[in-house]
């Protein structure tokens, strides 16, 4: 096992595992909630905004937010190789903090899409140096045992934000869903003071041209974090078509509306047992051989998936697609947290540049992804279906065929 990855004791005794794997999982939790917060208020919002009942206009209040993290990443994880984790973390909750206050006072739909991009700019910074803070800090099946409780406590969010969501709308205006991150940013920011820095300075990296374009060049030519990464960006678009169709599908394919927010939440609570029992498993199989076995899981399952749908005309029983789905999102909470871990491990010394590159990427790929899948639909399952098998068959290659062999995960060495 890579030990270099790991700091001194003097660096690591002031906050225990459990705490640490804490604090990380709320900095990817700011992010999801900053998000799915948002959904249920979009339908008072078409109200105060005189905007149509079926208007789209106000799903740019999601997208500003992609587009602006995508961006964020880009630049938080290479600076964050020169100046550490912790002050870049409090600049992006800062900027957080700021966009959200002013986007709950703005007085135009307009303002609130570019306070939103400022906003996902600012979220960028949790998101993606929570995983360069776990790679500084742990290493090997250690280090994915850390993400998968890491992941663990980051589904709950997607499943649970929706509903606070919706209660807060209910007992205040629907702005309050701008203010809720507000706060949260202060505490988490609050509790990062117990955090020490997890970057020591002898292995910061320089920000100049040269030392941006090495680091870049180390990822590139990384051939684990390629291939790991590409399996990263067809999961993230496998989770968004899932969370970008379930609600069509359930409510127009199937009839079953009232049922969803059960639904949902079922599933959703899949993703996080399957994160808990992969970080369980990892150490005592290993990490490779764990990602190889759940690549197999996944592709076999939206292989069967899409033969089941093409052979019942789009619209198999809901019970199969119920338990198909569910199959899915367990193969996909365990290569979630393994195949990142993967991608990092062969590259401690530019965790940032890493962490920015796979963050970036996966969200830039895997939502252009879910919305060629989302276009695609035609009141059946079948371009759910066929899009899934296709990220599945991608991702699959990439970690069976593509991704080098564990003793080949030895961390490489800085240019």
């Amino acid at each position: 096992m890579d030990r270099s990855a790991e700091l001194p004791e003097h660096d690591r005794v002031s906050v225990g595992r459990r705490e640490f794997v804490g604090i990380v999982a709320a900095c990817q939790a700011m992010a999801a909630s900053s998000i799915d917060l948002m959904l249920p208020a979009f339908k008072r919002i078409r109200a105060d905004f005189d905007l149509p009942a079926d208007s789209s206009r106000v799903g740019w209040i999601i997208t500003a937010f992609f587009l602006g993290s995508a961006v964020g990443q880009l630049i938080y994880g290479p600076l964050s190789d020169r100046y550490g984790r912790k002050p870049l973390l409090y600049v992006g909750l800062a900027i957080m903090m700021c966009s959200s206050a002013a986007a709950a006072v703005a007085p135009s739909l307009p303002a609130i899409f570019v306070l939103r991009a400022v906003w996902g700019f600012g979220a960028a910074a949790p998101r993606s140096l929570a995983i360069a803070m776990v790679r500084d800090r742990f290493s090997g099946e250690q280090m994915a045992r850390t993400m998968g409780f890491v992941m663990a406590t980051f589904m709950v969010v997607p499943v649970m934000a929706p509903s606070l969501g919706a209660l807060l709308i209910r007992l205040g205006p629907w702005r309050i869903v701008f203010w809720v991150p507000f706060a949260l940013a202060g505490l988490l920011a609050l509790w990062l003071t117990r955090l020490p820095e997890t970057l020591p300075i002898e292995r910061r990296r320089g920000v100049g041209p040269r030392d941006m374009l090495g680091a870049l060049r180390i990822v590139a030519r990384t051939r684990a974090t390629v291939a790991y990464g590409i399996a990263a960006c067809c999961l993230f678009g496998t989770v968004a078509v899932f969370v970008g169709n379930l609600e069509v599908i359930v409510n127009d394919v199937y009839d079953y509306d009232t049922a969803f927010p059960f639904i949902f939440g079922g599933l959703g609570v899949v993703l996080a047992i399957g994160s808990l029992l992969s970080a369980r498993v990892v150490v005592r199989v290993g990490l490779q051989r764990l990602v190889r076995w759940a690549a197999t899981l996944f592709v076999s399952v939206n292989t069967l998936f899409l033969i089941v749908t093409l052979s019942t005309h789009g619209k198999p029983a809901f019970w199969l697609l119920c338990l198909f789905i569910g199959l899915m999102l367990l193969g996909i909470s365990v290569l979630n947290a393994n195949t990142n871990t993967a991608a990092m491990a062969p590259v401690p010394h530019v965790a940032g540049m890493a962490a920015a590159m796979l963050g970036a990427t996966a969200t830039a790929a895997g939502a252009l992804l879910a919305a060629i899948v989302n276009a695609a639909f035609d009141n059946s399952v079948r371009p759910f279906a066929i899009g899934v098998f296709l990220f599945a068959l991608i991702a699959a290659f990439c970690v069976l065929v593509l991704a080098p062999r564990t003793d080949q995960l030895s961390p490489v060495r800085s240019p």
